[in-house]
């Protein structure tokens, strides 16, 4: 009788379990299957007659940075009808310095330069959070700093944060790294499930809004 008592339990206890494990994974596939999002409303893009790609990123963001390499080996494989465009995110004042880094950087043609833009904020830890520690940076890599520093505070680099902001507000973005393809679908890392899985879902995008016309 004790023993029937302590089985009884443990049957229902395992029912449960097993339930509850059912759900979890119907909930997982749910969540597994939806690799990019739809806006209600599409965007207009700055890339008329071509299909547009933004990638919003931050170089503070490890995933951002596992990412950079792929996206770079990714981008020389695009056909003539698709702009990418890096979109460098601030979700705090401290961050905007990064912003008008990438700017300077893309201006002066020395994005060769962003991995180590990583390195010196992930692994060496200087945060290159103000214009200073910037001007410090580049003059490390033999920039020249009056240019630099010119080039940080024009009107172009101003005026390209400001659109940056914009975007960022438009697309609602809260993470990093997000993806936005032709005004019209997002995607990302955690919605693809894995860093490449990205680029193929955005390469997806990309030929169905091709066949669309």
């Amino acid at each position: 009788m004790p023993q029937r008592i302590l089985r009884r339990p443990a049957v229902w206890q395992l029912l449960l379990a097993l339930m509850l494990l059912s759900v979890s994974f119907m909930a997982q596939a749910q969540r597994g299957g939806q690799t990019f999002s739809t806006i209600e409303t599409p965007r207009a893009t700055d890339a008329p007659g071509k299909i547009e790609v933004l990638e919003f990123f931050q170089y503070g963001c490890p995933h951002c940075r596992a990412m950079d390499p792929l996206v770079s080996k990714w981008q020389q494989q695009l056909g003539d009808d698709v702009v990418l465009q890096q979109v460098p995110v601030a979700f705090n004042q401290s961050m905007t310095a990064w912003q008008y880094l990438y700017y300077t950087l893309a201006a002066m043609n020395r994005l060769d330069l962003q991995p180590d833009v990583f390195a010196a904020v992930q692994t060496r830890r200087d945060p290159l959070n103000s214009m200073d520690r910037v001007l410090d940076w580049a003059e490390s890599h033999n920039l020249d700093r009056d240019e630099f520093a010119a080039m940080y505070k024009s009107f172009g680099v101003a005026a390209k944060v400001k659109r940056a902001n914009q975007l960022i507000e438009g697309y609602q973005v809260n993470s990093v790294p997000t993806f936005a393809v032709d005004g019209r679908f997002l995607t990302s890392p955690a919605q693809a499930n894995g860093y490449q899985q990205t680029l193929d879902v955005v390469d997806t995008l990309i030929e169905r809004i091709r066949a669309e016309g």
